[in-house]
């Protein structure tokens, strides 16, 4: 019996060979192929790679232009119908050529065609360059400014009544529109305090300062107190909800101190989008925005001789104040002044009114649409 088995174990010798056999064929079988398909993944990266250095050279070109365009340097800075095109070379970028051409499209876009080229083949993106805002300095110039009517109630008083400052109806001139206003702001209060719901600042008969600040919601200021107090910007005020300023409480002074008072809501009449009421005095140099309606009834002290700008975006400007007027105003549908009102257009013009285009800010540019051809 032992020697039975012993040859049966004895002739199983060899069967490892027979899958070693299998498995030689198996890869022989399989190893052409997987060397083809790994071959041709090499070649295919190698075209990615490229076609990538290639993209990201175009896409510098088209950084680069709208740099240009952003700082109008030579070459940009005289783009016009007569000559609109400025074409220029980038050379090693990715060991790239980029050839680059900006071609005035308006008074406020270009089109930038950056061509990258190498190895036989190039890759084109062709993209639109428009300034985020516009230049709206224009409506500054002018007493009264409005898309639509000019109400003067009886015994109004507006200086000058004619010339170059003069108030001017039915306005065609650029006018902001209120996404490019709250791009404008937005970068002032970016970094200063965010209130992200309705929000009521109390003076409590405390003077405070304020500013910059975002309030994601209404807001309501008012004092309290019987004991007045004084409430000073330092920076810009951002909110888009309905905005009441002393419209309820006790007395208390707002000083702009040349900011910026910018309301995104685009409530209409009867409800307002910004109100400032008749506990609130007023004293300026500064701006005063919202893109609907705006009533402006506080008290002006007399002698007012730092300017305020008052606009309404899209809705109507309603001018009501406790004293004369030293400044601006400008609504879209229209501006009414109230009886007895007398309102002076500021010696000068505004100076550094926080406004776009106003006190020689530089209009910003991005990247408006993009397209790519690969060749």
């Amino acid at each position: 019996m032992k020697i039975a088995m012993k040859r049966l174990i004895r002739d199983e010798k060899g069967q490892a060979l027979v899958l070693v056999l299998i498995l030689l064929l198996v890869g022989g079988l399989i190893i052409a192929p997987l060397l083809a398909y790994m071959g041709t993944g090499l070649i295919a990266g190698k075209v990615y790679e490229r076609r990538t250095a290639e993209l990201y050279a175009a896409d510098a070109g088209v950084e680069d232009a709208v740099w240009k365009i952003q700082h109008q340097v030579a070459g940009v800075e005289g783009l016009d119908n007569c000559y609109p095109d400025w074409s220029y070379n980038m050379t090693d970028v990715n060991d790239k050529s980029v050839d680059v051409t900006i071609t005035w499209v308006d008074g406020r876009t270009y089109r930038v065609v950056s061509t990258a080229t190498g190895d036989g083949s190039g890759t084109q993106i062709d993209a639109y360059v428009a300034s985020v805002y516009g230049n709206y300095s224009g409506i500054t110039n002018q007493v009264i400014t409005s898309q639509g009517d000019i109400i003067l109630q009886p015994g109004v008083d507006v200086t000058p009544e004619e010339g170059e400052n003069a108030a001017v109806e039915y306005y065609v001139g650029p006018w902001p529109t209120a996404d490019e206003l709250a791009a404008w702001y937005w970068q002032d209060v970016e970094g200063g305090t965010h209130y992200d719901s309705d929000t009521e600042i109390d003076l409590n008969g405390v003077d405070k300062d304020l500013g910059p600040l975002y309030v994601e919601g209404e807001l309501d200021i008012v004092n309290s107190s019987n004991t007045p107090a004084t409430l000073t910007l330092t920076g810009t005020i951002y909110i888009t909800g309905d905005t009441l300023i002393g419209k309820t409480g006790k007395d208390f002074t707002l000083e702009l101190n040349g900011h910026t008072i910018f309301v995104e809501s685009d409530s209409a009449d009867p409800q307002k989008a910004l109100w400032i009421g008749g506990q609130c005095s007023i004293v300026g140099p500064g701006a005063i925005m919202a893109v609907g309606d705006i009533y402006f009834e506080p008290n002006i002290e007399a002698g007012m001789t730092d300017p305020i700008f008052i606009m309404s975006v899209s809705g109507e400007t309603l001018l009501n104040p406790g004293g004369d007027f030293y400044g601006s105003v400008a609504g879209s549908v229209q501006v009414q002044l109230q009886p007895g009102i007398s309102l002076n257009y500021p010696e000068g013009g505004f100076g550094d009114l926080n406004f776009p285009g106003c006190s020689g800010t530089q209009l910003i540019y991005s990247i408006a649409s993009w397209d790519i051809n690969q060749q």
